[in-house]
């Protein structure tokens, strides 16, 4: 049982991301303390899973691959509840909105172009940037506004996309849990990697 509770924490955060998006759309009463709340919990599922995973050592490509697919789909569900809240925010970023969208799913591109997987890099960078699109999104939840948290998130998210990019393009092979551009020349090169248990795999 115990080597579930991965599994349990990534399809929870699949099923709150669709809440958050139903109470957006019902508008029901407190939906800004509910939404962050719940985006926490979220969050803390995400960070929670590969740790508890590499504890009880089942950490599976199936599963990194599968908790990437559920971070798209959960940031995106909070991103569309959020646009039923503050369209006026999206309206007013739109550009730099659907550029952020794109260089994401460029990576989705290349990744399947050349190794016919989805990406699982879950690199330090991508982590870093997930930390600060939660605190952009909390920020838009709560005051509909966000300019120097949204615009640090716009480039940090845009270095990261390029670094997974690079990441993507060096691999001979597709792998899970590369931490940085600099461990993708170390594999390319054949050398084994050193990872951290609570990182990455």
């Amino acid at each position: 049982m115990k080597s579930k509770i991965p599994d349990i924490l990534i399809f929870s955060r699949l099923i709150i991301g669709f809440v958050i998006v139903y109470l957006s759309f019902i508008k029901v009463e407190n939906y800004q303390t509910i939404a962050v709340v719940l985006l926490s919990i979220g969050l803390l599922t995400d960070i929670f899973d590969g740790i508890i995973a590499r504890y009880l050592d089942v950490s599976t490509q199936k599963l990194r691959r599968l908790d990437s697919s559920v971070d798209q789909i959960f940031f995106i569900s909070v991103g569309e509840a959020t646009y039923i809240q503050c369209p006026v925010f999206f309206e007013t970023n739109v550009y730099k909105i659907s550029i952020l969208a794109g260089a994401e799913a460029l990576i989705y591109v290349v990744s399947f172009l050349k190794f016919r997987k989805e990406v699982a890099t879950h690199s330090i960078g991508a982590k870093i940037w997930a930390l600060l699109l939660f605190g952009t999104l909390v920020q838009v939840i709560l005051e509909c506004r966000s300019v120097v948290l949204f615009n640090l998130c716009f480039w940090v998210g845009l270095l990261t996309r390029a670094e997974i990019i690079a990441i993507l393009l060096l691999l001979k092979t597709w792998t899970n849990d590369v931490p940085s551009v600099f461990h993708s020349i170390q594999l390319r090169k054949g050398k084994t990697i050193k990872k951290s248990k609570i990182f990455n795999s």
